[in-house]
């Protein structure tokens, strides 16, 4: 029981830095800040779901994924930055004044919308790529690669531990985005306006970022 607590502790002092679901929270409050509460705190509940899934999936299936589609990690951390950089850019430039009707098509299709008429941000961009994105997809795949050349057959405990890891993770980022109603109340539609333009600034740096690691990392594997 001890080593299943100590695999938890060290792979929740690996995600959470990478993961960092505190970024999350400006992204909702400037993205979802017409969004009614009831269909906020909806959204903030299948964005936690698809965290946990996304974490799941990258563990059990991430190596074979990206083994079968040609896709290498630089390649991961290359796209997911081109993604979010494409995200900051709309944010820090909008085309037109976000009210309702424009903000429906803004970063999203068609397909993204959900029948009530609001977009949806669960998926995109709040699991992904702010939360469970290439740098948490990156880590855990090379993770679950490390695990499986030391011990061969994963033992049980370590299965459990990512169980737990995963919900615990999820249950963070529910807590934190939750916690965004009130900050939205105290900040105001300027106060929002302003906060969406500096995380859509920083959003650009981050997104540059990813592009260049991955780039670094592509150029170490021909050197």
């Amino acid at each position: 029981m001890s080593e299943y607590f100590q695999h938890v502790l060290i792979g929740l002092f690996a995600v959470l830095p990478v993961a960092n679901p505190l970024t999350s929270i400006p992204l909702l409050i400037s993205l979802g800040g017409d969004l009614p509460p009831a269909e906020r705190n909806r959204q903030i509940f299948k964005a936690s779901l698809y965290v946990a899934l996304i974490m799941l999936v990258s563990f059990y299936g991430g190596n074979l994924m990206m083994q079968v589609f040609g896709i290498s990690i630089p390649g991961l951390r290359i796209a997911g930055g081109l993604i979010v950089t494409h995200i900051g850019f709309a944010m820090l430039f909008p085309t037109n004044v976000p009210n309702e009707t424009s903000m429906q098509h803004n970063l999203l299709s068609d397909e993204g919308k959900i029948t009530s008429g609001f977009r949806d941000l669960s998926f995109v961009p709040l699991a992904l790529p702010c939360t469970a994105g290439p740098g948490t997809i990156a880590l855990i795949v090379s993770s679950a690669s490390t695990l499986k050349s030391t011990y061969g057959i994963i033992p049980l405990s370590i299965h459990l531990a990512v169980i737990t890891v995963t919900f615990l993770t999820a249950l963070i980022v529910w807590v934190a985005l939750r916690s965004s109603g009130s900050i939205m109340k105290f900040l105001g539609e300027s106060g929002i306006d302003a906060i969406s333009r500096v995380v859509g600034f920083l959003l650009v740096g981050m997104g540059v970022q990813f592009a260049i690691n991955g780039g670094v990392e592509l150029m170490s594997t021909f050197q």
